[in-house]
């Protein structure tokens, strides 16, 4: 069943995938539907990361590919995922979904990182996936307005928060930072009645429409 992703045709660098690059693909897209109505603490979330040449959407290009995983509200270092695109691309991104499952996929920046993947998925995999994806930059905003009432940077979350890493500007070592945050943002979305991932969705769609009136 093709539920998870809206199959591009095949083109360019998509039409040749190894074998065992193939059978994780055919593994993924045969994953069930998430139940993204599930609680926060009964759900495993992928926070996911790039590193890129620059900000640039138009001129830049992805490097390197990282996720954390957060389950049942605990942040799982064995759980993780890190892996640079340059020798074989296309296994670093199968590898990435194989990571992600089905699940919710939290990020910080939903325009630039989720862009930056969707497209080196069509290019390596001939594939775009259909995820629920959660962005924190207009997330923690909407839950913790006394702190930043706006969409903010994320060094400016981090020191918000007294949160540190191992590494700046590093696939995995950002989605440290990310997935640290993500825990604050599931602890006070609890306490405001947004208990899921459709919630939190929920709550992030609000925020935006606020945001374009304000």
């Amino acid at each position: 069943m093709n539920w998870l992703s809206r199959i591009i045709s095949s083109r360019g660098e998509a039409q040749d995938l190894a074998a065992d690059t193939a059978d994780a693909l055919r593994h993924w897209q045969a994953l069930p539907a998430p139940d993204l109505g599930r609680a926060h603490f009964e759900t495993r979330y992928a926070v996911v990361n790039t590193e890129a040449t620059g900000l640039d959407l138009d001129k830049d290009r992805l490097l390197a590919v990282g996720g954390l995983a957060v389950d049942n509200g605990l942040i799982l270092p064995q759980d993780a995922y890190y892996a640079p695109l340059a020798a074989t691309p296309a296994a670093a991104l199968a590898g990435l979904l194989g990571f992600i499952g089905a699940g919710p996929v939290v990020v910080f920046n939903a325009p630039f990182n989720r862009t930056m993947l969707e497209r080196a998925f069509d290019r390596h995999l001939g594939l775009v996936p259909d995820f629920h994806w959660i962005d924190l930059y207009f997330v923690l905003p909407a839950l913790f307005p006394e702190r930043l009432e706006k969409p903010s940077r994320l060094a400016d979350w981090m020191a918000v928060f007294g949160i540190e890493t191992f590494q700046r500007h590093h696939a995995l070592g950002d989605a440290w930072a990310i997935a640290q945050l993500f825990l604050a943002a599931q602890a006070k979305s609890v306490a405001q009645g947004s208990t899921s991932a459709r919630a939190l969705g929920e709550l992030e769609r609000a925020y935006r429409q606020y945001r374009r009136k304000a």
